[in-house]
């Protein structure tokens, strides 16, 4: 069965998914897409769903909500919530190496963002978008000098403490992490242009979820 290839504009959903659980959803809509390469966009005012204990951390900024996500992850427990992104405009390319998504972070206020390379697990196609797992880690760079560091390390590692990621798919990020650094480095694919002052279609109005995105399992 061919992947689904979604038209310019048209809605595409991510979801997060660890052991068949769905912990993490977000709507996009479509830039680009060749059956193999994504380009998403998604922007203030979107409907996501996170866990509870992120989304307190993101309303208060309590260490101990931000701390409990991996270990409620981990086990299997805890609930999603709705939460309504804010701030930036993020543009997402998928498939450009099967380790990680490269990500732009534009700010709606002006201001330089960032450029995020997010390690993932392997990515799924399904009717209305794409299954993956977020691995915590994060490669960030500037926008102008691409200066980069790592982010969430510390995340990373208790995840790997609390078995979320087994020693293979570890091995798998240690390669993916030589690679981001590289893919950053020699400024490649869409790090090689200038997204500063790139818009959202004015006539695009705001994704939203499909029916059954919520649902264990894929479509």
């Amino acid at each position: 069965m061919k992947p689904s290839i979604f038209a310019p504009g048209a809605t595409v959903v991510r979801r997060d998914v660890l052991d068949g659980r769905v912990w993490g959803v977000t709507a996009h809509r479509a830039l680009d897409d060749d059956g193999d390469r994504l380009t998403l966009v998604s922007w203030p005012g979107v409907v996501t769903y996170a866990l509870t204990s992120w989304i307190a951390w993101l309303r208060t900024g309590a260490e101990a909500s931000r701390e409990q996500s991996v270990p409620d992850l981990a086990a299997g427990r805890g609930e999603l919530g709705e939460w309504v992104w804010r701030d930036t405009v993020v543009l997402s390319w998928v498939g450009l190496d099967p380790g990680f998504t490269v990500q732009r972070y534009l700010p709606v206020t002006g201001g330089p963002g960032h450029w995020k390379v997010n390690f993932e697990g392997p990515v799924t196609r399904t009717a209305f978008g794409i299954d993956t797992c977020d691995l915590l880690l994060d490669l960030v760079a500037e926008p102008d000098t691409l200066r980069w560091q790592w982010k969430d390390e510390d995340e990373y590692a208790q995840a790997r403490r609390l078995g979320m990621i087994t020693d293979a798919g570890h091995r798998r990020v240690e390669q993916a992490r030589e690679r981001a650094v590289a893919f950053v480095e020699t400024r490649s694919g869409p790090l090689s242009q200038d997204w500063s002052t790139w818009q959202v279609p004015a006539e695009w109005p705001l994704p939203s979820l499909p029916p059954g995105a919520l649902d264990r399992g894929a479509p």
